[in-house]
């Protein structure tokens, strides 16, 4: 493969929401700014010119950071890494603004690949 898939967001899911949300804001000055969606709440977080950030208020035992790699088509790219022995955490989906998907790997960790609707 001779394409580089560029880091385009990262989320932190965390049980504690709030006290992640302070830590980053004073650690990193990362401004939060609450998305109400119609499958619950978001806080985004503006972590600079390139990169869009985010927390999610989740049950996982620890914090995990959570990368999004753009992809151009997300069904080939889900099934790639499943072909490279990824699980899968889930299956491509669509949201607002385009579709994400997200595996995971012994060797790897967790991945989420994202693919932006089109303009219209």
């Amino acid at each position: 493969m001779s394409f580089q898939a560029p880091v385009v967001h990262l989320e932190l899911h965390t049980n504690d929401l709030s006290s992640a949300r302070d830590l980053y804001g004073e650690l990193c000055g990362w401004t939060p700014d609450r998305v109400d969606t119609r499958h619950g709440s978001y806080l985004a977080l503006d972590m600079g010119r390139r990169l869009g950030g985010g927390i999610v208020e989740s049950a996982a035992p620890r914090p995990i950071w959570l990368p999004y790699v753009e992809v151009g088509d997300i069904g080939a790219a889900t099934e790639r890494a499943l072909s490279l022995g990824a699980a899968l955490l889930l299956a491509p989906r669509e949201g607002p603004a385009g579709f994400r998907s997200v595996v995971s790997s012994p060797v790897g960790g967790q991945l989420a690949f994202w693919q932006q609707k089109p303009s219209r």
